[in-house]
């Protein structure tokens, strides 16, 4: 992959790509420590599938690879992929970033990065359940009854930041971003029965209240989200409804 950082990467496309079918860097779920290319397989295909050409990242995982390691490497491979995407799409192709999870958080951060370092510019983030709030005491993920020995969503977060104090940087929790205005359109898509449902939905009003234009889905339950990222995006699943919230953001970003 082109870039200064080097990451294994599987590339996703249509059936028939359009001509003006945009570039999206995808990156996968597993609570910054887990998960996998093969994980984020049916994420990715969807992405594909509504419309763009994808390319999903291995990223390195905690706690081998802690703040700011992994975000690094991804924008390192951005930025690459932003200078030379006419080896996957057009030459002038929307770039997009998109993650699930803990991948949407590397997500929303790269969004913040490629702000805060002018480039590359992206049309759009889009953000599946993410994990942006390190505090972990929303409703939402109370109502899943982790409790606070086992959950594997805090072991995640202690272990990619590896030290509380890190929770404050915008690039490692973006919920905490004081500075949110001049980030690229969102699309923020959850679940009633998703962990993540609150802190999605009070980034995405965040993000309005900066001025970012910002769709927000919240998929009706039952859907078993997050696990249900693992399945194919067939007719009627949550991930075959998120394809159409997609395509819609695509037609809605890309350049006219």
């Amino acid at each position: 992959m082109a870039g200064s950082t080097s990451l294994a990467a599987r590339l996703y496309a249509p059936a028939e790509i359009a001509a003006q079918a945009g570039l999206v860097v995808h990156l996968h779920g597993g609570s910054f420590t887990g998960g996998s290319l093969m994980e984020g397989e049916a994420v990715a295909t969807m992405l594909a599938e509504a419309g763009a050409v994808v390319l999903s990242l291995d990223y390195p995982l905690a706690p081998a690879h802690r703040f700011p390691e992994a975000l690094e490497a991804a924008y390192g491979a951005l930025a690459g992929i932003g200078k030379s995407r006419v080896r996957w799409a057009a030459k002038l192709a929307p770039l997009y970033v998109a993650g699930e999870e803990a991948g949407g958080n590397l997500a929303a951060a790269l969004a913040l990065m490629a702000r805060d370092r002018r480039g590359p510019l992206l049309s759009g983030q889009i953000l599946l359940s993410p994990m942006l709030d390190p505090c972990l005491g929303t409703c939402s993920l109370r109502e899943v009854d982790a409790g606070p020995v086992g959950c594997h969503w805090a072991d995640g977060w202690s272990d990619y930041l590896g030290s509380p104090d890190k929770a404050a940087h915008p690039y490692a929790a973006p919920s905490n971003a004081s500075r949110l205005a001049g980030l690229p359109p969102a699309l923020l898509i959850s679940a009633q029965d998703d962990p993540m449902r609150d802190e999605a939905a009070a980034y995405a009003s965040r993000l309005q209240e900066a001025g970012v234009s910002v769709r927000h889905h919240v998929q009706t339950g039952p859907t078993q989200w997050p696990i249900a990222y693992a399945g194919a995006p067939e007719n009627g699943s949550c991930l075959c409804l998120a394809c159409h919230h997609v395509s819609d953001f695509y037609a809605l970003t890309a350049p006219p």
